[in-house]
């Protein structure tokens, strides 16, 4: 069963030209964040063969590249949907709550059932919703079990009292698996794919390397999905908007010395390991966690790229399998 989930396509709000800035000493920073060092070395958050480690900057350019560019917005700016402090009284990027001890199993229950991951669930009694607990907007939960090694992902989330979550729908992930949802399936995520793995993490732009793909959302989509992605949320059966699963990469040709350390990092990243259409939302909003040590000044650099930077590739050659993530040997 394919479900059409009509929260999804809300606009995203990302860094304003002046951000509010909230100023968080290394005492009071909430536990749950992702910090430079606290990364298990034994839970990484996908495996080393995983789609999402793909380098895609030398694949084929896909023959309907500038129809899906043109799509999604050629003149329209790439946005980064996260960073430091409050946008609108709100902070901005998705948490990731991190887990290193393994905690009591959780209650969930759904919208759409049918297509969610029923039980296995630790979230912790302080887990953070995107945008905070007044949203209106996507609510996602994403906790990182590092003791399990394992991601459990909520849309929708609304925490009910206790140990118990209602949310639109939900899907435990096993970090060390290669192993996709069930075809057809949704996630928390309208491709059907992981969230925590997809995102830009700030430890990883301070090192000054990203390893992987970055999640992406889009105006429009076709009612169709690619490999890696396994579900569609289109909004209509049209060849020249983009199916869930396409892989999109910044051009070689894009300048991008003169950007300071953070950015950089994230537009290296976006040359080598491109980004996943994983979502209906705002045109070329990219999702990185929460994080009060975001640079924001840096990350507003990025907002000098546009759609017409970018071309979508064929990445069909990296399949292995249709039912794993997995990417076939070289």
């Amino acid at each position: 069963m394919s479900m059409q989930r009509t929260r999804a396509s809300r606009p995203r709000r990302g860094i304003p030209a002046v951000a509010t800035v909230v100023t968080v000493t290394a005492a009071c920073v909430l536990s749950g964040a992702a910090q430079p060092g606290r990364q298990a070395s034994s839970c990484t958050t996908a495996p080393p063969d995983s789609f999402w480690h793909a380098p895609v900057d030398t694949l084929p350019v896909h023959p309907s590249s500038d129809r899906y560019v043109a799509s999604i917005g050629a003149a329209e700016p790439l946005h980064p949907d996260f960073g430091a402090g409050l946008v609108e009284g709100q902070p901005f990027g998705i948490p990731i709550n991190v887990s290193d001890t393994t905690v009591p199993e959780s209650t969930l229950s759904f919208d759409y059932p049918e297509e969610s991951d029923p039980a296995g669930y630790r979230i912790p009694q302080d887990a953070r919703i995107e945008n905070g607990p007044a949203s209106d907007g996507d609510r996602h939960v994403v906790v990182w079990d590092r003791a399990l090694c394992k991601s459990y992902e909520l849309f929708d989330a609304e925490k009910q009292g206790g140990s118990a979550w209602h949310a639109g729908s939900g899907a435990v992930f096993d970090l060390r698996s290669n192993a996709l949802r069930p075809d057809g399936w949704t996630s928390a995520d309208a491709a059907g794919l992981a969230i925590l793995p997809g995102l830009v993490r700030h430890d990883e732009a301070a090192a000054g390397r990203i390893d992987h793909a970055i999640r992406i959302t889009v105006p429009r989509s076709d009612q169709s999905h690619l490999w890696p992605a396994r579900h569609q949320a289109g909004s209509a059966a049209d060849s020249s908007l983009p199916p869930m699963g396409l892989r999109l990469r910044l051009k070689g040709s894009v300048d991008t010395s003169s950007l300071a350390p953070q950015a950089k990092a994230v537009a290296e990243a976006l040359k080598k390991y491109g980004v996943i259409v994983a979502d209906n939302g705002s045109p070329w909003y990219i999702t990185g966690e929460e994080n009060p040590h975001w640079d924001n000044s840096q990350l507003n650099a990025l907002k000098n790229f546009k759609g017409s930077d970018f071309e979508a590739v064929d990445a069909s050659g990296l399949q292995q399998s249709p039912d794993s993530g997995a990417v076939a040997p070289k």
